[in-house]
């Protein structure tokens, strides 16, 4: 087992055994127990009471965080020339359409988002290969594919995140950096949480918010209080 830094150590004992803070509370010990020289994201990991594997349990949305991510989100835009002027002008980082649809074949990602027309989306079909492992496929559920791509673009940049349940019944989501104040990052985690909450499947029996940790880039996990109402 890998031996702990000074630093781990010192974040470590700042987290008192076995107690669930919070969400408030969490949100400030997770600033205190950060001790990475860069700004760290902070995360958070939200355990569910549903079985992914059936489809009526599928918890995935889109969640507009008030306060931001605090990271800069590189917007591709797969447009039409008709649409390329409004999808600057609302910030995209890059617009085009078949030179960068080129460039996705021949392995070029490096972007966080990609918004599309539904035009296009038969063109993105054969490229699934490389977008789909990268979360970078474009879907109508989360206003990836849109008519309306100023908007989609204006919204990814201001802060609008999606979010999937994973196989094991996890939803993970980047909530912000150690630099916000703790009162920025408990209200971008409670408005990922009630979204959460807004979605529960009607076929999700018992518990549905088990357990939610938050932490920052190489911090421990800070356990919060599940009922969140």
């Amino acid at each position: 087992m890998a031996r702990l830094t000074k630093k781990q150590k010192e974040a470590l004992a700042k987290i008192e055994k076995g107690r669930v803070y919070s969400l408030s509370e969490a949100s400030a010990l997770v600033k205190e127990i950060t001790f990475t020289k860069f700004d760290a994201s902070v995360d958070i990991a939200v355990k569910l009471g549903v079985d992914p594997r059936k489809a009526n349990q599928m918890v995935r949305g889109v969640v507009s965080l008030p306060h931001g991510t605090g990271k800069d989100m590189k917007v591709l835009a797969l447009v039409t020339p008709d649409k390329e002027a409004e999808a600057k002008e609302a910030g995209a980082d890059y617009v085009g359409l078949d030179e960068y649809l080129e460039k996705i074949k021949n392995g070029w990602t490096d972007v966080d988002v990609i918004i599309t027309m539904p035009s296009v989306m038969g063109k993105l079909g054969p490229l699934g290969r490389v977008l789909g492992p990268r979360g970078l496929m474009p879907n109508p559920k989360t206003g990836t594919v849109t008519m309306d791509v100023a908007k989609a673009v204006a919204e990814v940049k201001a802060g609008k995140i999606d979010f999937k349940v994973d196989k094991t019944g996890i939803v993970h989501a980047a909530i912000g950096k150690a630099s916000f104040s703790a009162d920025k990052i408990a209200g971008n985690a409670n408005e990922l949480l009630q979204t959460l909450i807004k979605l529960k499947p009607t076929t999700a029996k018992g518990t549905y918010v088990k357990s939610i940790f938050l932490s920052s880039t190489m911090s421990p996990s800070v356990a919060v209080d599940p009922k969140i109402g």
